[in-house]
């Protein structure tokens, strides 16, 4: 029943920001934990970040210190920011629920490139 739609991807240097955007629909989004995951070319999808109902969050080490995940329940919105993007960052960022996870959306592309 719950549809997301990422937004906010686009290409960046090296050491650059972006700030991705997740809009969810269902009555009770609320009440799921919400992650952002990533997917590279030939590699697994992979949970990166990741928010509870009442706001805790924890990240995968290799984004740790340099991404945020936050939530507006009252939008129905998940956002993920990034900052110091390396190249190893490009990826399709899709957002979920992280326990009896959704259909997926699209995803939005990150590329990190010079």
């Amino acid at each position: 029943q719950v549809q997301f739609v990422e937004s906010g991807g686009g290409l960046v240097q090296p050491g650059g920001s972006l700030r991705l955007s997740c809009a969810a629909s269902g009555s009770i989004f609320s009440i799921y934990a919400m992650g952002w995951y990533r997917q590279a070319p030939g590699k697994q999808r992979e949970l990166v970040a990741r928010i509870t109902s009442d706001g805790s969050t924890n990240y995968a080490d290799s984004v740790k210190g340099r991404f945020t995940i936050s939530r507006d329940n009252a939008k129905k919105m998940v956002y993920l920011q990034m900052n110091s993007l390396k190249p190893e960052d490009t990826a399709v960022y899709y957002c979920n629920k992280v326990t009896f996870r959704d259909s997926w959306g699209q995803g939005t592309q990150v590329t990190v490139s010079s």
